[in-house]
């Protein structure tokens, strides 16, 4: 008789094993508990199946008592198994594969069946895993991501509550920035770095933020040095004005002459129609460009000149177009820089993205723009902080060059904070500052996962 003996550290490799060995139809005579580990007997299906007696009508299933006494038979030819002692042991999760099934459950069968396909069964639904239990594997891990989002919440609730009443002067250097519209973040990080001895924290606040805003500090430093400057930004937030009062004040300084005026806008219907009229009317040529090829040959022809202005397209920080833009400005034959446009209007989350778009080569600074219709600076200038850019000018309104002016320090962090005021609906007062931190920390947490 075919009896195979296979030891293992676990169950489970016990099985692995057996199904490597005898396949997945063979048929487990017993198991127990030994040193080391489990030892299962098993024997190949088809010497099980060879065994069962013939009969016509539907028989009940045979029964372990059968196997094993026809196992005790064959001893003889097994030195191994006769020198085997039989005890009994604890109950063990396999002991149910070597029980016999009562005869009442026995379905109809084909002859050609195996007579074991049942234990076949049992084995292949415990050896592999079912979509109900990966469900409910799912369901567990759902619902402690749940719990732990709960504890988190009110964890942050908690520490924030008593935030005031620990660390007031914190408290409140935090409201005032939450409130001025900064982010989260550089709210955490200054309350963060606050002196434990200041005496006047809102006077640290401000004397840090203007030590950490960096501005351009003379115009000469880009009129005079020269240079090849491209001007980038979303739809809307001011390219082409701009681009005509840094042209103006240029042609001021220098002469229409050592100038010229390089468009990349191709995609809308004369979009480069109101550069044209702007160069006409300072008597500085405009060309345009389409591609990477046009760029290097247009700025060939122009290298005697002692600055050159590009405009470049508008496009959504989301579009693809975006990165093609910024490869086409690197591929151009000479080194240019990148100014990038903020629109002081909107959300700093959008300003956020808009930075993350066009940084993937390098900025060289950045213009605020429509700073008349902003009801607050806060986002800008923390979005300018965070990552390290230089406002080299504040854009006003629409008139050219009259409303573009270099940017100060203390006039940025001033308005700031001087625009928002307690009829303001984004005003945030005492108890509601736990609320908003322990928000931002959660969404901030929300996407890690649990192991």
């Amino acid at each position: 008789m075919n009896v195979k003996r296979i030891v293992a550290k676990t169950s489970r490799e016990a099985m692995r094993q057996l199904r490597e060995v005898l396949g997945p139809d063979a048929v487990i005579l017993s198991n127990r508990a030994v040193e080391g580990g489990v030892e299962v007997l098993a024997m190949p299906a088809e010497a099980i199946a060879s065994m069962a007696p013939p009969v016509d009508d539907t028989p009940p299933l045979p029964r372990a008592e059968d196997f094993r006494s026809r196992t005790q038979e064959a001893a003889p030819r097994q030195p191994r198994l006769r020198d085997t002692p039989v005890r009994e042991t604890a109950p063990h999760p396999y002991d149910d594969f070597a029980r016999p099934a009562p005869a009442a459950s026995a379905a109809p069968r084909n002859e050609a069946e195996p007579a074991v396909s049942f234990k076949r069964r049992l084995v292949e639904r415990v050896a592999v895993p079912t979509p109900e239990s990966a469900e409910m594997t799912q369901s567990i891990l759902a619902e402690l991501k749940a719990m732990r989002t709960r504890l988190e919440t009110r964890i942050d609730d908690l520490a924030w509550r008593e935030l005031p009443g620990r660390d007031p002067a914190g408290a409140a250097l935090m409201r005032d920035l939450l409130s001025a519209g900064f982010s989260a973040t550089l709210a955490r990080d200054m309350r963060d770095s606050l002196p434990h001895d200041e005496g006047d924290a809102q006077v640290w606040m401000r004397n840090t933020l203007m030590k950490r805003l960096s501005v351009m500090q003379h115009e000469t430093d880009l009129l005079d040095e020269g240079g090849v400057f491209a001007l980038m930004g979303p739809t809307g937030a001011g390219k082409t004005t701009t681009t005509a009062k840094l042209a103006a004040r240029f042609v001021v300084r220098h002469g229409a002459e050592k100038l010229a005026l390089l468009t990349t806008d191709s995609y809308r219907i004369g979009g480069h129609e109101q550069l044209r009229i702007y160069g006409k009317i300072l008597g500085v040529t405009v060309h345009a460009v389409r591609d990477a090829a046009d760029l290097k040959l247009a700025l060939a022809e122009l290298r005697n000149k002692h600055t050159v202005l590009i405009d470049t397209v508008g496009m959504s920080q989301r579009d693809q177009a975006v990165a093609e833009q910024v490869e086409m400005l690197c591929q151009a034959g000479q080194p240019i820089k990148r100014l990038l446009m903020l629109n002081a209007t909107s959300h700093g989350d959008t300003l956020n993205e808009v930075v993350e778009a066009y940084r993937r080569r390098g900025l060289d600074g950045c213009i605020l723009t429509k700073i008349d219709e902003a009801a607050s600076l806060g986002p800008a200038l923390d979005c300018a902080i965070r990552h390290d850019l230089m406002v080299h000018y504040l854009a006003t309104g629409q008139r050219v060059p009259e409303d573009l002016h270099l940017a100060n320090r203390q006039y940025l962090i001033h308005r700031a904070f001087k625009t928002r005021t307690l009829s303001s609906p984004w005003q945030l007062d005492e108890h509601e500052l736990a609320y908003a931190m322990s928000g931002h920390s959660v969404h901030a947490e929300s996407a890690v996962s649990l192991g």
